[in-house]
């Protein structure tokens, strides 16, 4: 039997087939399929149009730090629109929300960061980053010194240039990217990369190694900056092997490149760390922040910059009249009114040190799968993890791409009341709110095996572990 044509009815999924573009969708299928349409929202728990519970182990899109229906943050947004509900940051205009938000934002950096620029995402933050960089060499006389190495798998936005640091060809493809000046080198991931018989810290210095040789091949008065998440995300939530960004840096200072920290999903808690460069060992000279910055209620993001970057911005503004640079809604009054409060609740909430006291329930509940039989690898850090699907554990065999084993096991989680991810292939990625509690950790992960069950059911049946 055909799916019946949505785009013929006049129900909330027809006029949703009929009006909307869907981000990181199949058209095609949507068009037969529509959405999950979500309604409601409370703690970690969403609920859809015909009232359906679902665990958002997700936190959305990584992002909802706080789960749905946090009453602080809905009162900090009313209280500030009525009392201005917008104003922006251009011609040394200013509002008590972006100030207080970017001195609260630098009390708690983890590096000695001197300025923030607020943006609206994180896309936005990363190719705000770009530009500054090139400005930031063009002002120290270094109009060669351009080029920005970012990672193969990494994730760092979708707009042009951020999609072009990204490091993954569904975002290139037909898109005319990446754009020039952008590089990529090797992905940190040991179970997918190593050699045989190669350590984790043989790895690691192999891809320092590596690094240099690019450097070197592309010419280090070419090469300004190195952009990293502290765990890679959308890649396949990638957890740095040992020693990796200790030998990476050491390869950045001797070349005079910026590390760039792309804090976009794994700041304000996630690692179990305020910031994931602590938890990796980073020092960087730029951090990209957004996400979780606002619970995600609102969005907002920003960067934050070193004192010798700002200085450079400055002797170029007074070059050229003024840094021409900006957004309509950065700063934006309400958005940093609930940052401000999201901020103010993770210390008041202890947010952190509950992050530390589940996170190695959430870790079990991975490793536990490992003896899945559809179960290569899994890779945990703080409350963001995800497991590998493999068509054979002992050689490694990912399963053939037409088979779409990942966004089956998906489709089931979603049936089981579990939203997931299925990220670079068939890796699918928890990522829950961090108020989740030791209990519906547990419950997810029930959901999570249930459905790994299912596909191993189809797997077997149709023999899809012999397809090429």
């Amino acid at each position: 039997m055909s799916s019946p044509d949505l785009r013929e009815g006049n129900s909330l999924a027809s006029r949703d087939v009929k009006s909307l573009i869907h981000p990181y969708t199949n058209l095609s299928t949507h068009e037969k399929t529509g959405p999950l349409i979500i309604e409601t929202g409370k703690g970690i728990y969403v609920y859809d149009d015909d009232g359906r519970e679902y665990i958002e182990g997700m936190a959305g899109l990584w992002c909802t730090s706080f789960g749905f229906g946090e009453q602080e943050l809905i009162d900090a947004a009313v209280k500030q629109m009525h009392k201005l509900p917008y104003y922006h940051s251009f011609a040394s205009k200013s509002t008590e929300p972006g100030i207080v938000l970017a001195e609260k934002l630098l009390e708690i950096a983890p590096a000695d960061f001197s300025k923030v620029f607020f943006v609206n995402s994180g896309s936005e933050a990363n190719d705000t980053v770009v530009k500054l960089i090139w400005y930031y060499n063009n002002s120290r006389n270094l109009p060669k010194k351009k080029k920005i190495i970012s990672r193969q798998k990494a994730y760092h936005g979708v707009t042009v240039a951020a999609a072009s640091l990204t490091g993954l060809p569904p975002l290139h493809n037909d898109f005319d990217l990446p754009i020039q000046n952008i590089l990529h080198t090797s992905c940190p991931h040991y179970y997918r990369f190593a050699h045989d018989g190669e350590s984790e810290e043989d790895f690691s210095t192999r891809l320092a190694q590596e690094l240099e040789e690019l450097i070197l091949k592309e010419g280090p008065d070419t090469v300004a900056a190195f952009i990293a998440e502290p765990v890679m995300g959308a890649g396949g939530v990638i957890v740095p092997p040992k020693g990796y960004f200790e030998k990476i840096q050491q390869v950045l200072k001797k070349y005079d490149i910026l590390l760039v920290a792309d804090e976009v999903i794994c700041g304000f808690g996630r690692t179990g760390n305020m910031w994931g460069t602590q938890t990796m060992g980073m020092k960087p000279d730029i951090l990209s922040c957004a996400k979780a910055l606002s619970s995600a209620y609102l969005p907002i993001a920003a960067v934050m910059i070193s004192e010798e970057i700002f200085q450079e911005m400055v002797r170029q503004s007074e070059k050229h009249g003024n840094f021409a640079h900006g957004y309509t809604y950065s700063g934006h009054p309400v958005p940093a009114a609930v940052a401000i409060r999201t901020l103010e609740l993770m210390e008041e909430r202890n947010i952190v040190e509950h992050v530390r006291s589940v996170a190695p329930v959430f870790e079990k509940c991975f490793k536990d799968l490992e003896s899945h039989p559809l179960v290569g690898e899994v890779r945990v850090c703080g409350l963001v993890g995800a497991a590998e699907l493999v068509a054979d554990k002992s050689t490694k065999r990912s399963f053939a791409a037409k088979l779409a084993a990942g966004p089956t096991a998906y489709q089931f989680m979603q049936e089981e009341g579990l939203i997931s991810r299925s990220v670079a292939g068939d890796n699918l990625a928890l990522c829950p709110p961090l108020i989740i509690t030791e209990d519906e950790i547990r419950d997810m992960f029930a959901k999570y095996k249930r459905a790994l069950d299912r596909l191993e059911e189809i797997v077997t049946a149709n023999n899809w572990r012999e397809e090429v």
